[in-house]
């Protein structure tokens, strides 16, 4: 092998680091770890009532059950009765008040898990039922809010709304989602030496969960260390509310002095965590013959749960993203983010932007039916141009644009003229099945929208028998961020993949790591790791140079050999020699986002870095007498820029598709008119089955590598994919509105059998 012909290791479809020990059942999660002699388990004590006044807890029956050990409530906290989230707005544990059906009033720590769990059950609640709001529309009328409603405005859309020649008003909801992580939240609390604790959880963000911690429990953060081998599963829902089960579980352990596992069940899971944010809408939009929006007002009513969590941010991104591909002259958007007594809900894959998107999709899809327009022409009409049209309403220039050409390509590809008339055939002759078909596109933003959290830093150690270790601030839970990390790494030292490892993510390791979260695991951390391994190169460059009397520009890394000055030397033995001749061999690196900055009071500036984008063409067919649906095919034209693993990519963009279809056809969350979530296990939620993936899934990529300086070229993957699964909600729309002569579709989302049987009778 020659420098001139290196095999890169960056490109290639590489397994996932540990895929060979899931199949086999041998990689470890938390629950997994060996437990230490006297670890306790706690079961949580949840509230049963929405609202009301916590006037007592009788822990007297549960204390004399078996196994039970002690029970913690608020007074056992000895540091800030309060989580250490921004907003400094929810109780650790509830104290006088509940505020929703699950909320921990406390714990019951046991010798086993199910004696836990049985004695929590025993627990006696005396709580004076209060009012409660349910619904972002209820909280909206009430002015119940977690933080201040927003509003963003461009040109007059007031003015223009009344010129506009036609104009069309409506309202619609989306529901919620829950996670449904195959690994339920879990975290296992080990006392130290010194009041020093060790946490393994299964978390997306180690440093927050450290942060929490120390908070609570009234210490500073180097006392506290957190660990996280993987997760099965987080889907954002491991962002914050992982950081709830390490500080219930520390507090158990801080008060018995023995080490305490919280695993939470499945129903409980259900009814403590959040999930992603139901949005109500309302909105009047003004539009010229030809489908082009020329004024648009839009309301989003975010149902926010009892606390702020994530909120803010997430209801920021979905104004962020309430134009999705489309330029909007005359625009204001208001922002409500409601409060409500559910839930506090939280990140979700897409962190609102999926719920921004939908309302100017399922706006369009509405103008196309109104003047019985192709409702891809529709789209087509409105996308952002490239020197003109080409600024969003919060101001920031779309410079990468690649919508037309690559939404013309895939109606191409996926023979989406021919199919829209072959469709409208088969409609007019059938009566009990109806079909449709839609195509549209993703823009979506790659940066974490709060600012700071853009940097990462990592650690790369090459041992001298000529093995890599790496470490960096991000977290795997199943994406294969691990993967394209040793990738990255392998590459910038020339070393087959094999000779890379990637080790658990660790506070004690790298320090004030951001969450794994907006897409931007490899972005920040490969681009870290990419940076550390840079430095040991030229370590090893400058070494070799001096040995050969060259430049150490002249030096080449390939093959797991080092090419200099015609000579040729295996890696190993030259970290042997840089050893012996005290090269340092380790380093870290440290990367921040360039370009991006925003004005977080008016939403304005440049939050994001680049943009990924993407087109999906889908076809569903509906049963007009029971509102069944089923998609039948879809195509996917998807840009990941330059692919650092096609493999895990596909399962990226497949499975993105997949969880978003299930969000908006079967995924429904139904509370009670006690507050009480219905749909609380797998026997009433539905996510969807292998049976209900499509008999025909093509996904292409767009061949063109990132034009921002990203790491190799590529584009985040995790989270723009599932906004693609929209096509899916406008193709039963486009089946519904073709048993009707007026085209007009009035359906909330998801559309579940019954929605779509209803719509059907409208």
């Amino acid at each position: 092998m020659s420098a001139s012909d290196p095999v890169f290791a960056s490109g290639q479809s590489v397994a996932h680091e540990s895929a060979r020990h899931q199949v086999q059942g041998l990689a470890p999660y938390v629950d997994d770890l060996p437990e230490l002699r006297g670890t306790l388990h706690a079961a949580p004590i949840l509230s049963p009532v929405a609202h009301g006044r916590l006037k007592g807890v009788d822990t007297k029956a549960a204390r004399a059950m078996p196994g039970v050990v002690d029970v913690v409530l608020a007074a056992d906290i000895p540091g800030d009765p309060l989580l250490a989230t921004f907003v400094h707005d929810e109780p650790i544990f509830a104290r006088d008040t509940v505020l929703h059906v699950g909320q921990v009033i406390g714990l019951v720590l046991a010798e086993t898990v199910m004696q836990a769990r049985r004695a929590a059950r025993a627990v006696k609640l005396d709580i004076e039922a209060l009012p409660a709001l349910l619904t972002a529309r209820a909280a909206h009328a009430a002015q119940s809010y977690v933080l201040p409603p927003v509003t963003v405005k461009r040109g007059e859309p007031e003015q223009a709304m009344k010129s506009a020649k036609h104009r069309l008003t409506g309202s619609f909801e989306v529901g919620g989602q829950e996670h449904f992580y195959l690994e339920g939240q879990i975290a296992y609390a080990i006392p130290q030496e010194q009041q020093q604790w060790l946490i393994h959880s299964s978390t997306q963000h180690p440093g927050e969960i450290q942060h929490w911690v120390a908070h609570a429990l009234g210490l500073d953060n180097h006392r506290v260390r957190v660990e996280c081998r993987r997760m099965g599963g987080g889907f954002g829902g491991k962002e914050t509310q992982a950081g709830h089960l390490a500080v219930w579980a520390v507090l158990a352990a801080h008060k018995t002095g023995r080490p305490v596992k919280l695993r939470l069940d499945r129903d409980d899971d259900f009814m403590v965590t959040g999930k992603r944010h139901p949005f109500a809408y309302d909105y009047t939009v003004g539009f010229d013959d030809e489908g082009l929006v020329t004024a648009l007002q839009l309301t989003l009513l975010a149902e926010c749960g009892f606390s702020a969590d994530l909120s803010g941010p997430v209801a920021d991104r979905a104004v962020f993203h309430s134009d999705n591909a489309y330029f909007l002259s005359d625009v204001r958007i208001d922002s409500y983010r409601c409060k409500t007594n559910t839930q506090s809900h939280t990140a979700f894959r897409g962190f609102g932007g999926p719920q921004g998107v939908i309302a100017i999709e399922t706006i369009l899809g509405d103008i196309a039916r109104q003047l019985g327009r192709d409702p891809l022409d529709v789209r087509l009409r409105n996308l952002y141009g490239i020197t003109e049209r080409n600024v969003t309403h919060y101001q920031m220039t779309v410079e990468d644009n690649i919508l037309q050409p690559l939404m013309t390509q895939l109606a191409q590809t996926a023979r989406y003229r021919e199919r829209r008339a072959e469709i409208a055939a088969w409609n007019r002759e059938h009566t009990l099945l109806k079909k449709g078909l839609a195509l549209t596109p993703v823009k979506f933003g790659i940066s974490f929208t709060a600012t700071l959290f853009n940097q990462a830093g990592a650690l790369v150690h090459v041992y001298n028998d000529g093995s890599v270790l790496v470490n960096h601030g991000g977290t795997e839970m199943g994406q294969g961020l691990h993967t394209k990390v040793a990738q990255i790494v392998a590459d910038e030292l020339g070393l087959p993949f094999e000779r890379v490892l990637v080790s658990a993510s660790d506070t004690a390791r790298v320090p004030n790591a951001s969450a794994t979260a907006a897409s931007s695991g490899t972005d920040l951390n490969g681009r870290a790791a990419q940076f550390a391994a840079r430095q040991v190169r030229e370590n090893l460059a400058a070494f070799v140079a001096g040995l050969q009397g060259c430049g150490a520009g002249e030096v080449r890394f390939a093959g797991g050999k080092i090419h200099a000055a015609g000579s040729t030397r295996d890696f190993r033995e030259v970290v042997k020699a840089a050893y012996a001749n005290r090269i340092q061999l380790w380093s870290d690196g440290f990367y921040r986002t360039p370009k991006i900055h925003y004005d977080k009071t008016t939403l304005t500036g440049r939050p994001f870095y680049y943009f990924a984008y993407g087109a999906a063409c889908c076809e569903v067919a509906i049963d007009t007498l029971t509102g069944e649906s089923r998609v039948l095919a879809v195509d996917i034209l998807h840009d990941v820029g330059q692919s650092i693993n096609p493999a895990i990519d596909i399962g990226q963009i497949e499975g993105g598709f997949i969880q978003g279809m299930g969000w908006l056809t079967t995924e429904e969350l139904v509370w009670n008119a006690d507050g009480k979530l219905a749909t609380h296990a797998p026997s009433t939620y539905k996510i969807p089955a292998t049976g209900d993936v499509p008999e025909k899934m093509r996904v292409d990529f767009w061949p063109e590598p990132n034009r921002e300086d990203n790491v190799f070229g590529s584009k985040a993957v995790g989270e723009p994919p599932f906004m693609l699964a929209i096509a899916v909600w406008e193709a039963i729309r486009d089946a519904v509105a073709a048993t009707r002569t007026d085209g007009r579709v009035s359906m909330s989302a998801p559309a579940t059998a019954e929605r779509v049987w209803r719509a059907l009778q409208d």
